[in-house]
């Protein structure tokens, strides 16, 4: 079967589905009719760190709407990425799978990093989606769902591979660039999929507008609106105005930009504005939000602490993101999940959400979080993975290093367990204990180990994962300090 012959036969069979999955009811299930399919907005922010909102514990970043969100939703504190970086989240929230599957395993090919501070040859790897995934936007198509995708994309350009290509409706912003082209915030924005505003237009305010006139235009049916903002990536711009706020404000627990901050709020504002909204057209009660990071925060522009690492790196920092799901109808407030969820599980999440089905030709590795959203303890799996077999690095072009050399994680229960492909060598974490990552237990404890080490290595043969082994005849190691810490 063609993903096209999917998509015509998954109308066939949604219509028999639409109310059963999600809509059925549960011991802990809120007590409200729900009467049509849920709407469903999935905001995306790039490179916000996990301690970069009010919900996560900051208090030197102002998110009062973003925070408003959370408090009337349910936290997660263990959600992940399912890559340091920003292109192989978004793959793998939009198909579904791990890295490895669909092959969008880092931002550029490895042949970017530079070669002298490479031990290993890293073999060439996709850095756009696949024509053939069929996407979530196409899964909820059948159901009578219309989408948009607001903002950055990062996964190739239409009329191939950009959003409307891979079954988005409305395409407003999306390329592949992985940041505003030219780093333009304000407008003239020099962005094919998005016309100029008025001169001097901050951009994180205009997706907010486009994505208020698609909910305006779209309120009497399913909608589904993906709205990935360009910020908070480089290059840190904001608004003058707000700069100065934060200028004004002390340093607080390690977190000081005060333009970081400003595009922060500016998020904010416009997620304040996309509830207002909400309730002005009467559709909160059935509209899903969530709120999500594609990475962990950029070293050199947030504090991740307690975290250990940054963007760019498997350790917590690079990771470990802010998520918190907001659904009145069925998630009740002020709750919060510590089961560990990852980029895979949104797409069986919103499949189940909308009462529709999962292309049956395309192999999926996450699960639906429903259960846990209606009051569920945990989900069937016991582990969850990530294979970054690439070099990312960082810095001028004179002055570059490596932040992270090819790895792989996995995460069971409390336990996480890293391997560096480079040598070998394993680093093994009880995060219970130790969230900052800083001590080895690898001497300590080896059968607990091992046994992650031998389900890592199975995992990896079952997803058709493959490490780097052939060394760079252009390493030097003398350079062997140009590594991120």
């Amino acid at each position: 079967m063609t993903r096209r012959e999917f998509l015509k036969t998954a109308g066939m069979s949604a219509a028999a589905f639409a109310l059963g999955g999600c809509m059925s009811t549960a011991e802990n299930f809120a007590d409200k009719a729900i009467a049509y399919k849920p709407n469903i907005i999935f905001i995306m922010i790039d490179d916000l760190g996990w301690r970069d909102v009010g919900f996560m514990g900051s208090t030197y970043y102002e998110t009062p709407n973003i925070d408003k969100l959370a408090a009337e939703g349910m936290i997660f504190d263990n959600a992940y990425t399912c890559g340091p970086n920003c292109a192989p989240t978004r793959a793998s929230l939009m198909s579904g799978q791990y890295t490895p599957r669909h092959g969008v395993l880092s931002v550029n090919r490895s042949d970017k990093a530079p070669q002298h501070l490479m031990k290993l040859k890293t073999n060439q790897i996709r850095i756009t989606l696949a024509a053939e995934v069929v996407t979530i936007a196409e899964s909820l198509k059948p159901a009578g769902y219309v989408s948009a995708s607001i903002g950055k994309w990062h996964l190739g350009n239409d009329p191939e591979l950009g959003p409307q290509a891979q079954g988005f409706d409305i395409n407003v912003g999306g390329t592949h660039n992985g940041q505003p082209p030219q780093g333009r915030y304000f407008s003239p924005y020099n962005n094919p999929k998005l016309p100029d505003g008025p001169r001097g237009e901050y951009l994180t305010d205009r997706l907010t507008i486009e994505a208020l006139k698609f909910i305006e235009a779209n309120k009497g049916k399913p909608f589904f609106l993906y709205l990935p903002h360009y910020a908070v990536h480089t290059p840190i711009k904001a608004k003058k105005e707000i700069i100065a706020k934060y200028q004004k404000k002390k340093a607080i627990d390690t977190q000081n930009n005060p333009k970081y901050a400003a595009m922060i709020e500016s998020i904010d504002e416009g997620i304040g504005r996309i509830l207002d909204k909400l309730d002005e057209l009467k559709i909160a009660d059935n509209t899903a939000i969530f709120f999500y990071s594609d990475n962990g925060g950029a070293r050199t522009k947030t504090s991740n602490k307690p975290l250990r690492g940054h963007k760019g790196q498997l350790y917590e920092g690079g990771i470990r993101v802010p998520l918190t799901i907001r659904w009145p109808a069925v998630v009740r407030p002020a709750t919060t999940c510590k089961f560990p969820v990852t980029s895979i599980d949104f797409y069986p999440t919103l499949v189940e959400l909308a009462a529709t089905s999962m292309p049956s030709n395309q192999i999926f590795d996450g699960e639906s979080i429903t259960g846990l959203l209606k009051g569920q303890k945990n989900l069937n799996r016991d582990a969850i993975y990530w294979h970054f077999p690439c070099y990312l690095s960082q810095g001028s072009k004179k002055l570059r290093e490596i932040r992270q050399a090819p790895a792989g994680a996995i995460r069971k229960g409390n336990w996480k367990l890293m391997e560096f492909f480079e040598d070998g060598h394993l680093e093994l974490y009880n995060l219970k204990e130790d969230i900052g990552e800083k001590n080895n237990l690898t001497r300590t404890m080896p059968d607990k180990a091992k046994e992650l080490y031998e389900e890592l290595k199975a995992w990896r043969i079952s997803v058709g994962a493959k490490i780097p082994v052939e060394l760079n005849p252009a390493y030097n190691p003398s350079f062997e300090n140009k590594r991120a810490k």
